[in-house]
């Protein structure tokens, strides 16, 4: 059964992690899910695979009516972020799922009918919830070559997709709280999966004087306060792109 918590409330605005599988995170990579809510209207971020969908429905229906979640973002194309689309479309058939404009036809073949799914062009885009803009900041190759992050400016919050990630189950926590432990979780990840130095130094870049609160990946422990630029610093200075053998 996943865990969830509140990252950020205020009146009708919240946003709410749903984090790890205890049951299944020895055979399955641990998964993220996060809600955003802004008054009566709900946005799922990169809303998981098959293989984890009851579990995700289910700690979904605790927080929130299933039926009200009229919007997806998909960072990318992996099936641990998009498999399940096909189920989610049979209970919300007309749902809007955003995502990176290159791979929609790719990710047809997953189910689903080309009406549902918004491209997300490479330059990146404001999406509205009910009267919140919502930044779609660009991450390509990061570690696909179509990638995007969803930034909410009024609750801080950073949405990464797989960029911070680390490979963790059974955690006690969501929160890093020592960095320099975290490090054997995120490095061999980030030098193998990320293929361009310069691409991940423009996002470093363009995304440290945003005013981040919460930078919160897909996978792992979220980074919170002073946290998120160490580890922005920490990937700046990482050279990726490496196989060690």
């Amino acid at each position: 059964m996943k865990k969830y918590a509140t990252l950020f409330e205020q009146g009708g605005h919240r946003w709410t992690i749903f984090y790890f599988d205890d049951v299944k995170a020895n055979h399955l990579v641990a998964t993220n899910e996060y809600l955003v809510q802004h008054n009566d209207k709900y946005l799922m971020t990169d809303p998981g695979g098959t293989e984890t969908f009851p579990e995700v429905i289910s700690a979904l229906g605790e927080v929130v009516d299933i039926k009200k979640i009229d919007q997806v973002f998909c960072t990318h194309q992996d099936p641990d972020i998009f498999s399940a689309i096909a189920l989610w479309l049979m209970m919300k058939p007309n749902i809007q799922v955003y995502l990176p404009s290159i791979w929609i036809s790719f990710m047809l073949h997953f189910g689903g009918q080309k009406a549902n799914f918004i491209p997300l062009h490479d330059e990146g885009t404001i999406l509205n919830l009910n009267g919140l803009d919502l930044q779609v900041i660009p991450a390509h190759f990061m570690h696909s070559s179509g990638n995007f992050h969803l930034y909410d400016p009024v609750a801080k919050v950073l949405f990464t997709g797989d960029t911070g990630a680390g490979l963790i189950s059974n955690a006690k926590d969501f929160v890093v709280r020592d960095f320099d432990k975290h490090i054997q979780h995120i490095e061999g990840f980030h030098k193998r999966w990320f293929g361009s130095n310069e691409h991940k130094n423009q996002w470093c870049e363009r995304v440290k004087n945003l005013g981040i609160d919460f930078l919160c990946p897909q996978h792992g422990l979220i980074y919170e306060g002073a946290m998120v630029e160490t580890f922005l610093d920490w990937l700046y200075n990482l050279r990726v792109g490496i196989i060690e053998y």
